[in-house]
């Protein structure tokens, strides 16, 4: 009773990052909270999937398994979850804001009339008081996400209704396991009490699933450039370097915004938050929204003819000077040097 939940999202029989990346969060927050960590997984062929979860400190797992759970539909999921939590309570439940995430989070929240927040960048457990009515609530869910187009970083509460709900955007929260001995309860629930047939309408023929073009999230370097490249043809420089020291290239909004990288590449908070070894930003002038997508790289270089560029209060080096002109010389020694 009112612990906190996390909905494990599959592909087949694999847990998506974005799953293990909140139980990591979910593990903190129960803990500050004084509670347990559920999680909810719902597919098919689930035999050993507690493996992946109970060493990220998953104390009861709440396992569905039946044919018709898997691939995702969202009549059957919304059921698992609206059924399961009127009977459980959660207090807070986190998913991933995917596809998947979009599609479900609404429809349970709608369903149990509680709220959500959409597509956040943190989360965090502190009181809230409401002037108006004079009361304090104690050890609420602070939403964290990005508003107005990513301009400011507005703070939900949700101070009566449960379960507190959020999606959480894949990267954003760090991935750690707790203890790779660590033992959880398995619940394994009878799907029929939960799911009526009628929810099986859809069915799935023929499932397709189209490979990403690059992985920016998983990427060890990462080449990121911003409007200070100029044009689409001045990103082709970024390609040329990232190609020699096997890296992924990404982009700023504003790079993006203009037209000179596509938007799947897009670093910061309204994009994909990444954490590689070394990244180099090449005419990017660091706005705090850029900024909350690669503050934790492990080491940051900075190209840029600004010299109070606000990137370069961040990064470990600084190089003054034009990308068409550090660049090339760049590509230069990498291949003369990689041979």
């Amino acid at each position: 009773m009112n612990n906190v939940f996390v909905y494990c999202e599959l592909e087949g029989n694999v847990v998506a990052d974005v799953s293990l990346e909140l139980l990591t969060k979910g593990r903190k927050l129960a803990l500050q909270l004084g509670c347990q960590l559920e999680a909810v997984v719902a597919g098919n062929g689930l035999d050993g999937i507690e493996a992946q979860l109970f060493p990220y400190g998953v104390d009861r797992l709440h396992l569905f398994d039946a044919p018709g759970l898997f691939p995702y539909t969202s009549l059957p999921h919304t059921s698992v979850l609206v059924n399961l939590f009127k009977e459980e309570q959660p207090q807070i439940c986190l998913m991933g804001a995917t596809v998947i995430g979009r599609d479900l989070g609404p429809r349970v929240s709608s369903a149990l009339k509680s709220g959500l927040t959409a597509d956040c960048t943190a989360l965090e457990i502190g009181s809230h008081e409401d002037k108006k009515e004079a009361k304090v609530y104690k050890n609420l869910l602070y939403q964290i996400r990005p508003a107005f187009g990513g301009n400011i970083v507005a703070t939900i509460v949700n101070p009566e209704h449960r379960p507190q709900m959020a999606t959480v955007r894949e990267g954003v929260m760090k991935k750690e396991l707790l203890d790779p001995n660590y033992e959880g309860e398995v619940i394994r629930h009878d799907v029929a009490k939960y799911v009526p047939d009628t929810d099986y309408i859809i069915k799935v023929i023929e499932r397709h699933v189209e490979k990403a073009k690059h992985n920016l999230k998983g990427a060890s370097i990462i080449v990121a450039g911003g409007y200070g490249m100029g044009s689409r043809e001045g990103f082709d420089l970024l390609f040329e370097l990232a190609k020699e020291l096997h890296a992924e290239v990404g982009g700023s909004r504003a790079a993006v915004d203009a037209g000179f990288c596509d938007h799947d590449r897009q670093i910061g908070q309204t994009g994909v938050t990444v954490r590689p070894k070394l990244y180099i930003a090449c005419g990017i002038s660091g706005q705090i929204q850029h900024i909350a997508g690669m503050q934790e790289s492990g080491i940051i270089i900075s190209i840029n003819n600004d010299e109070n560029a606000p990137i370069n209060t961040l990064a470990d080096y600084v190089i003054n000077g034009t990308v068409e002109e550090v660049i090339p010389k760049m590509i230069k020694y990498y291949k003369q040097n990689s041979k």
